[in-house]
């Protein structure tokens, strides 16, 4: 895998973790682990998805359907970033 490549898919899995963040937040959560238990989501998942570690389609998709958000809402408001 190049360098580039790399940094590319680190930039968008970051963007991705910031974004969650984000919704998280905007819904009222200060903590990820309150969300996360609320919303019977795995609290490590949902922390690694956060910080752009690990997120997986499948938990994206639960997560999204959480904030009433398609797919391509979600992307979309990211190109708007």
């Amino acid at each position: 895998m190049s360098d580039d490549y790399s940094d590319e898919l680190n930039s968008i899995t970051n963007s991705i973790g910031q974004r969650l963040k984000s919704l998280r937040i905007d819904a009222g959560y200060k903590s990820y682990e309150v969300f996360a238990w609320e919303n019977n989501l795995s609290r490590i998942q949902y922390w690694k998805m956060e910080k752009g570690t690990n997120c997986t389609l499948k938990s994206l998709f639960k997560v999204l359907k959480i904030h009433n958000l398609t797919y391509k809402e979600f992307f979309d408001s990211l190109e708007d970033k």
